[in-house]
């Protein structure tokens, strides 16, 4: 077969295989076609349109992906949402240590002595 022909025959197994859905790779494209498994080499230089053509095609499969898939921007929510949880739990420590603080305060002023309530750390 001429090698005009083979590389036809591989540009047709790559549009079957984009139509279809399947993963897109140099060894998938050679077997569609019905050749042995690495028959497509990049060592080639008649078969550089070819490859072309399939690393595009593959680069737009995995977009297609990626944006089908929900996970990645779930992912990304999950994080925000954790790091907000995060901060709003500090924002409530410090909050309940500075009322601690103030109810000592008050307790101090009633009782006639001026006090000074000492640093201690909220237990966990």
């Amino acid at each position: 077969m001429s090698a005009k022909l083979q590389v036809d025959k591989y540009f047709a197994a790559l549009d079957r295989l984009v139509k279809r859905g399947a993963r897109i790779n140099n060894d998938t494209v050679a077997m569609e076609a019905g050749s042995g498994k690495g028959s497509i080499k990049r060592s080639r230089p008649l078969y550089a349109e070819l490859i072309a053509a399939i690393d595009e095609a593959a680069r737009r499969q995995e977009e297609a992906r990626a944006a089908a898939d929900p996970l990645p921007g779930l992912r990304l929510q999950v994080a925000e949402l954790t790091r907000s949880v995060d901060q709003l739990l500090e924002r409530e420590l410090c909050l309940l240590d500075e009322n601690r603080k103030l109810r000592e305060e008050v307790r101090q002023l009633k009782m006639g002595r001026p006090f000074v309530v000492p640093d201690k750390p909220i237990r966990r």
